[in-house]
């Protein structure tokens, strides 16, 4: 049985095939294998293509929705620029609201431990979780985070499904998600039990097309959200000196 399916099949920072092998090599060759997933991509359905007999396929049905307690916007920003826009946005919240807890999302393992040292850099109470972590420090990580000894939590889509932490008031996409399901699962880590959240993506000139797929599959119109623009220009040299020098530290020796 494979639970999370896509995740486990997918190619990237975390790479399952070797594990897999060994886990196939172990079992009988006449087997059931039952693969579950709460997201159908294009390797699930190269997968099923390409059985050798006919696998047995259900899909539930159901409109995507987000709730409606979410704020949900978007913020338009350079490449070049998005680690000074997520620095100010977050010392805004901290600024603002010193209690909100914020999980901020991002794509690969490598960006989610060089965000964590940078925003610590910064002095903001930051935690990382990925799938490169073991599972002894996600468990450390999680918890920390959920008894608000840190209140921002940096996090691949590890973090996007199967976690119930309440009180979340914001979410932060560092990165547009490829996917309008997986763009719902991590927006959905805030607004939850009836109450309100936020959620904010930071899309570049290459994301607008990934917007667009997320606004159909929601039936929604994402929001801008407004910034000062000078203000992330005054940060913006000292961000991207402190961004070169964790990817520094945190190349492997």
């Amino acid at each position: 049985v494979l639970d999370e399916a896509d995740r486990l099949l997918e190619q990237g920072c975390a790479d399952f095939s070797a594990d897999l092998e060994l886990i196939l090599e172990a079992v009988p060759a006449r087997r059931q294998t039952l693969l579950f997933s709460a997201t159908l991509t294009a390797t699930l359905g190269q997968l099923q293509a390409l059985a050798a007999n006919k696998p047995f396929f259900w899909e539930a049905v159901s409109q995507a929705r987000t709730v409606e307690q979410l704020e949900q916007r978007y913020l338009l920003v350079p490449e070049a620029l998005k680690d000074a826009h997520l620095v100010h946005l977050v010392q805004s919240f901290q600024d603002q609201h010193q209690d909100w807890a914020i999980i901020i999302f991002t794509k690969t393992c490598k960006d989610c431990q060089v965000l964590n040292m940078m925003l610590r850099k910064y002095n903001f109470p930051s935690v990382a979780l990925h799938s490169m972590l073991k599972q002894r420090q996600r468990f450390a990580a999680l918890a920390k985070f959920k008894s608000s000894i840190f209140k921002i939590l940096i996090a691949t889509d590890v973090a996007a499904r199967g976690l119930d932490i309440p009180a979340v008031q914001v979410v932060i996409n560092h990165n547009t998600p490829g996917l309008p399901k997986i763009y719902i699962h991590r927006v959905g880590r805030t607004a939850r039990a009836g109450r309100k959240g936020l959620a904010i993506t930071l899309v570049t000139q290459y994301d607008i097309h990934l917007v667009h797929a997320i606004e159909e599959e929601i039936k929604l119109k994402l929001q801008e959200f407004p910034v000062e623009e000078q203000q992330v220009l005054d940060i913006l040299t000292q961000v991207n000196v402190t961004r070169r020098e964790c990817e520094i530290v945190s190349v492997p020796r």
